[in-house]
């Protein structure tokens, strides 16, 4: 897998360069600024794109804006964006149009090197994978029909669903059998309304309702 890394802290890049390289992806350029990061992909588009939010110049949201011009240059590009803190407007502005092949994690969560490597893998794949902190505070004021329709273990499971989680992970989260996932995730698309002509986008469908995006 090929890797463009955009960090402007030179400790950290530096090692999730190594980090990345060890777990047998090739980092094809680490650069510091989201001018470097466009450059660095017109060059040679990735597999999947690493960026911090904040960068400079400004340290404001130039990560987060390159990542969007990506997403347009080349629609479906994986890119994962970190970021220091949780920023509702910036996770609600890169979820907005699709979610397949986007993450959006903590910085803390590098730490926990197997599951950021799953995350940044499960992105590359197509899927998603949003910070469980980033998800609590993009839900903690949405309250609305037909979630209100949801019992509470289908509100926790499609919350792990918007973490980007499959339905084994889930029952490893819940510790439930994938059976009843599978049942509580028929139920929440039933209650929110998606049909089956829908079936490969549902899982997409049903998280964009649960942020309310």
């Amino acid at each position: 897998m090929r890797v463009v890394l955009a960090e402007d802290s030179v400790l950290l890049r530096e090692g999730l360069v190594w980090m990345l390289g060890s777990a047998g992806m090739e980092v094809t350029a680490a650069v510091g600024d989201a001018e470097a990061l466009l450059r660095a992909c017109e060059e040679n588009v990735p597999d999947l794109v690493v960026t911090d939010v904040r960068m400079p110049p400004g340290h404001s949201d130039e990560g987060l804006r390159a990542a969007l011009v990506l997403r347009r240059r080349w629609a479906g590009l994986p890119i994962v964006v970190l970021s220091q803190y949780v920023e509702e407007r910036y996770a609600t502005q890169l979820l907005s149009t699709e979610t397949s092949g986007i993450g959006y994690l903590l910085k803390d969560r590098v730490a926990d090197v197997e599951q950021f490597l799953d995350a940044l893998r499960r992105v590359a794949a197509g899927g998603t994978a949003l910070d469980p902190e980033v998800v609590a505070q993009l839900l903690v004021r949405r309250h609305s029909d037909p979630l209100d329709r949801l019992t509470r273990r289908e509100y926790e499971v499609l919350a792990l669903i918007a973490e980007g989680r499959s339905n084994t992970g889930i029952a490893e989260a819940l510790v439930i059998s994938e059976g009843a996932v599978g049942k509580h995730i028929n139920n929440i698309f039933a209650k929110l309304d998606l049909s089956g002509a829908d079936k490969d986008h549902r899982r997409v469908l049903a998280v964009l309702r649960f942020l309310k995006i």
